[in-house]
């Protein structure tokens, strides 16, 4: 099969060639992939030296079960599904993966797989931080520091679903599209400091660690929260080490690492396949290309998602 395997001496550490084809233990499916989006976590991954066992990067999958393990249940072949595999070993980007079942959901027939592919890690991952905020509804007054990529942008339309007023932080050319998906205020970073309003919120979503903790600590009402979901590996030990400090009192500053969850997942592709959220995706390429595509999500700014078709 061909596939996308990690490479120091390559130029992206990236090169597209030929590889084995895997096939399942007992406990595993072959998905016969069709599209996978990128996530920080894969370009972050191999920043860190932290390479995939079959140096496969690509999380989000979604695709056709080629085959199935003696002790599977829960799917067929044929059936078209879609899930997370960081947690997995990745193994995405190529034209066959492996993966267990509990970490995966079916598709439903009018979610395109390119669609598909971009919900998994980063939707959970705004799901989860804001349901750190167990009483968030109608009301509640979010703060989403980086609205515009992939986790915030699922970030603006989860709270709106669940009844909050939002305020989304981007620069000037991602403004509208904050608007679009339905915060009630869009605040550009570049033209204002954040941190020094005077507006108080009952959560705060960092997607990135920009901004000083005190401040975002100073911007929570009294039994507010502040969930920090990304992040450069010195801003991630930042929050780590001192969010539990800051967390002393009623105010809780929190490093969130989302964890695949089989019934979170089909939550949110019932919200996509209802056209309650919808996944926004910036750019497409082929497999060939994923080196190029890594290599522009690792230099920030991404508008949504960036989708790998591969079928």
């Amino acid at each position: 099969m061909k596939a996308v395997v990690y490479n120091k001496k390559a130029p992206n550490k990236l090169v597209f060639i030929e590889v084995a084809k895997p096939e399942p233990n007992d406990n595993e499916v072959l998905i016969r992939v069709m599209a996978v989006g990128l996530n920080a976590a894969d370009y972050r991954s191999m920043r860190m030296g932290l390479i995939p066992k079959r140096k496969i990067f690509g999380a989000d999958v979604a695709g056709f079960i080629e085959s199935v393990g003696k002790n599977i249940r829960k799917f067929k072949v044929g059936d078209e599904v879609l899930g997370d595999l960081a947690s997995y070993g990745f193994g995405g980007l190529a034209e066959y993966a492996l993966a267990p079942e509990n970490l995966l959901v079916h598709k439903p027939q009018n979610v395109a797989f390119e669609d598909a592919a971009s919900i998994s890690l980063a939707a959970i991952t705004a799901l989860q931080a804001l349901q750190k905020k167990r009483d968030i509804g109608v009301g509640t007054r979010v703060l989403i520091l980086g609205s515009s990529g992939g986790v915030g942008s699922f970030a603006v339309q989860l709270a709106k679903h669940f009844g909050a007023t939002v305020t989304a932080v981007c620069s000037s050319r991602n403004m509208e599209q904050s608007r679009m998906l339905g915060a009630d205020f869009v605040l550009d970073y570049t033209k204002q400091d954040v941190v020094k309003s005077n507006q108080k919120h009952e959560l705060i979503l960092a997607i990135n660690g920009n901004y000083s903790l005190l401040g975002c600590k100073r911007l929570l009402t009294k039994d507010g929260v502040y969930v920090m979901v990304g992040g450069d590996l010195r801003q991630i030990l930042k929050a780590r080490l001192f969010g539990w400090f800051l967390s002393i009192g009623n105010k809780k500053m929190q490093f969130l690492a989302a964890k695949a969850n089989q019934k979170d997942l089909e939550m949110l592709v019932k919200l996509v396949s209802e056209g309650k959220v919808k996944p926004l995706i910036e750019e497409r390429y082929t497999l060939e290309q994923a080196p190029e595509a890594m290599q522009k999500l690792n230099q920030g700014h991404a508008r949504g998602k960036v989708v790998i078709n591969i079928g």
